[in-house]
Order: C-alpha cells, then sequence, then structure tokens
C-alpha cells in the first residue's frame, strides 16, 4: 500500500543461485512542481510532494524573491493531471521586483544558477539579513571543540531515525534544525537537496524561530546554492555528512557562513 511521498512498484528480485522473486519496492514519489506568483508560473522543479507550502515559502525566501514571510499574504497548494501548483499571493512590490528578475528555471536539480543572465551578476554573493551576527554559541567552534563534537555526534546518532522516507525508498535527502546541543528540531526530506533545505527554511521562517538558535545539518555534499540559501536566511552553520565543492567553499568564506563537512563517525571538517 503506497502512502504519501512513496509508492509500491513491482520489482523482480534477483538472488545468488540465479533465481528471480518477484514483489514490490517502495519508490520516492519525484513529480513536477509549478510555483506560481500571484497567478504568474515562475518556476517548475522536481521534488517530493510533501511539506509544499513549506517549500514555497522557503524557495522564495531563500531565492531573494521575499525579504521576510510577512511579505506572503497566502499559499495554496493545487494538485493537477500534470503535477502540483504551488500557489503564492505576495506583496505589489515583491511581485513587482519578481517580474523585472523574471527567469524559467526548469528541474533544477544540479547547477542551481538557471536563468543567470551574466557572469558579473553571479558573482554578486548573497547578502545577510540586516541585523546577522554570528552567535555567542557558535564564536568558540572549531573542529578540536568539545561541545561541537558532541552536538554534531547526537545529531549524527538521531537524524537516521528521524529520515522516514529515506527508510522506506532510500532515495531522499534531509534538511535538519539542530540546536547547538545536538537536537533535532524539525526534518525535511525531499528527493532534492536544495528542496528539503527550503521546505525546512520555509518551516522555520513561517513560525518565526531565530536564526541564531540552530543549525543546519544535510545529508548531501554541500554545494553553492545551499550556501546560498542558508545566507540569505540568516543561518550560522551548515553542515553535511558529503564533502563540499570549491564554490561552496568560497561562498561560505564571502557570506561569514560556518562550513563544516564530511559529518560522518563522529568527525567533521571545518572548511570556512
Amino acid at each position: 500500500m503506497s502512502e504519501p511521498g512513496w509508492s509500491a512498484r513491482p520489482v523482480l528480485r534477483s538472488s545468488p543461485d540465479g533465481a528471480a522473486t518477484p514483489g514490490e519496492e517502495a519508490v520516492a514519489v519525484e513529480a513536477p512542481v509549478a510555483l506560481l506568483f500571484n497567478g504568474v508560473s515562475h518556476v517548475v522543479m522536481m521534488a517530493t510532494p510533501l511539506s509544499l507550502s513549506e517549500l514555497g515559502l522557503g524557495f522564495a525566501l531563500s531565492e531573494g524573491l521575499l525579504d521576510d514571510a510577512a511579505q506572503c499574504y497566502g499559499i495554496d497548494v493545487v494538485p493537477t493531471p500534470l503535477g502540483w501548483e504551488v500557489r503564492l499571493e505576495v506583496a505589489t512590490r515583491s511581485f513587482a521586483r519578481l517580474q523585472e528578475r523574471r527567469r524559467q528555471m526548469t528541474g533544477r536539480t544540479g547547477c542551481g544558477v538557471c536563468g543567470i543572465e551574466s557572469l558579473q551578476q553571479w558573482a554578486q554573493p548573497p547578502s545577510r539579513p540586516a541585523d546577522w551576527s554570528v552567535p555567542d554559541w557558535l564564536s568558540s567552534w572549531r573542529a578540536d571543540d568539545a561541545p561541537a563534537q558532541s552536538a554534531v555526534q547526537t545529531a549524527l546518532l538521531d537524524l537516521p531515525g528521524r529520515q522516514v522516507l529515506n527508510a522506506q525508498t532510500g532515495a531522499l535527502h534531509a534538511a535538519a534544525w539542530v540546536t547547538p546541543q545536538g537536537q533535532l528540531l524539525q526534518v525535511f526530506e525531499d528527493v532534492g537537496r536544495h528542496n528539503a533545505l527550503d521546505k525546512l527554511l520555509g518551516h522555520l521562517a513561517r513560525s518565526g524561530a531565530p536564526m541564531s538558535e540552530g543549525w543546519v545539518l544535510m545529508t548531501s555534499r554541500a554545494s553553492h546554492e545551499l550556501v546560498h540559501k542558508c545566507i540569505r536566511a540568516g543561518v550560522p552553520l551548515l553542515a553535511t555528512v558529503s564533502a563540499p565543492t570549491s564554490l561552496a567553499i568560497d561562498a561560505a568564506h564571502a557570506g561569514q557562513l560556518r562550513l563544516w563537512a564530511w559529518c560522518r563517525d563522529g568527525r567533521f571538517s571545518t572548511f570556512a
């Protein structure tokens, strides 16, 4: 029986003795999701169709389309024969700015810069929120700091148990909001790492959670688009279980984002 986020599909499993056994496998749902702002389609992405209102709000904020959640007046999630539509009603000023920089991005699963028109435009790093500053608890955290090591290890041990869909399908990334002590407060899953992060950021913005009181842990590599999103949102620290890219490290330095990677087996590497 299928559940939201996954579907049961027939499978033929081989065995070492050469026999084949028919059965069913839980497969992650990947569906086209269109984001519309004031009735105008802005982007279509491939995503897991859960927590789509959080995805829409998080995307709008992390891409700089909205300055804060108050500029979004309402979100409707509508299933269609071809996929899903997330319809956001935003402030007139925000919509005018969106129209000026309108771009069409389809299937943003890797590059993260679809629609950028020039190298000069790409070279402009995202800006921090005006009231952002480094939290006190993070000031002393280093790779050899006991509280930091304990927080990372605690979060890593707890995260697999919170990845419900990935346990079923083995195909989803997770983005988690973690306290300085390593407690997982929220976990969102999606087939796309950036979608999982946008869902988390959308939830945090909607709840009014202070970004200074936690950090983000992700089950993916540290890519430049994840770094950019965290910088815009005011996240102080991004930690990933896999490696960073060169652009991610450079962007983290430019945006004053603490970047940890290779977070596994109770250790981590500080890159920025």
